[in-house]
């Protein structure tokens, strides 16, 4: 199955059904009156986080949603029926945006939630809404009001606990392999990863999901290479997890590289927890080993770890890291969600 993770939607909702001008017709009854019934209200278009999609895939072959229009009222007081809904089924992390693609209508980050996107028209009046004392046979009726057609965007975001960073053939593919059941594209060329790739990942008995994106080159935020859009997958991220290519020339450079992407990129993404990782270290010496250590750390002015997605040197030291940052974050989720005691003398 393709991953897709942006598509564009055409929607309406269902026009209401025309309100009956009709009058009571009965042997023996000489003054029936008015019986028009009224019309039928139209099919909303709501949208739906469910589970077990992971791509927006569907809507490449898909791209037109239409509600159904209410039936027009009859006469004997009937009231024509309402049109159906219509839902889009969506991942969960799934954002919707408006036609200019910055408005954010909604965003579904869990199960079962729902938005209405676009609300039926409801149905006319029958002429039986107009008859007074002064008017009792009216011969007028309303007609259905129209449905609402509004082009919008999906847009998913990817629900993962940590987000991979760093240049291409940082070995960022190999550690979720290494880690997980997931099998992405490893080789030795770049770019690789052409779409995001997750994985679930176990240490000590906790189970947490990480999510792999094609890798950042300098400029990525102008289009160079394949862009920074897929850095919308791990905002979302409780700790970024940023690999640093052991073998480089210049780590410090490297690492640069990839601060200098998240800062162009915009939002909070630069401002959350990181844990960085000097990887590929089956491949240095131990004197190479210390002084690239040493350089990166002097970049980042805090603590470096070292790791070998191959041979699985330092990996299970990483895990516990991104754990820790893990759980921490949870707790202070939990604490925000706490609402505070009410004082009482």
């Amino acid at each position: 199955m393709k991953f897709l993770d942006l598509a564009k939607v055409h929607i309406r909702s269902g026009a209401g059904g025309n309100g009956c001008a009709s009058f009571r017709r009965e042997k023996y009854i000489e003054f029936g009156g008015p019986d028009g019934g009224d019309g039928g209200r139209g099919g909303d278009v709501w949208a739906e986080a469910v589970e077990g999609l992971n791509t927006l895939i569907d809507f490449r072959y898909q791209q037109h949603f239409f509600a159904a229009n209410g039936r027009p009222g009859q006469g004997s007081q009937k009231t024509g029926a309402s049109g159906d809904d219509i839902v889009l089924r969506v991942p969960v992390g799934t954002e919707i945006l408006d036609e200019d693609q910055e408005t954010v209508i909604a965003d579904l980050t869990r199960v079962g939630e729902r938005v209405l996107l676009a609300k039926g028209g409801n149905g006319g009046w029958g002429n039986l809404h107009f008859k007074t004392s002064t008017n009792q046979a009216p011969r007028r009726a309303n007609p259905g009001q129209p449905g609402v057609e509004r082009t919008i965007w999906l847009r998913l975001k990817l629900i993962a606990d940590v987000g991979l960073l760093g240049m291409p053939n940082a070995g960022k593919s190999t550690f979720l392999a290494a880690t997980s059941n997931a099998r992405p594209k490893i080789a030795d060329y770049p770019f690789t990863t052409l779409h995001p790739n997750l994985g679930v990942v176990g240490v000590d008995g906790v189970e947490f999901v990480i999510a792999d994106i094609p890798g950042l080159i300098a400029g990525a935020h102008e289009g160079h290479g394949l862009g920074d859009r897929f850095l919308g997958h791990v905002e979302r991220c409780a700790v970024l997890l940023h690999l640093v290519d052991g073998t480089a020339d210049d780590v410090a450079a490297d690492y640069r590289t990839i601060i200098e992407e998240l800062v162009a990129y915009g939002g909070h993404l630069v401002e959350k927890p990181r844990v960085t990782v000097l990887n590929k270290i089956d491949a240095l010496d131990e004197d190479e080993r210390v002084a690239r250590k040493a350089a990166l750390e002097a970049e980042t002015g805090g603590p470096v770890l070292v790791m070998s997605g191959v041979s699985g040197e330092g990996v299970t030291e990483v895990l516990r890291a991104l754990r820790a940052r893990i759980d921490a974050d949870r707790l202070r989720h939990a604490n925000a969600d706490q609402e505070p005691e009410q004082w009482s003398p």
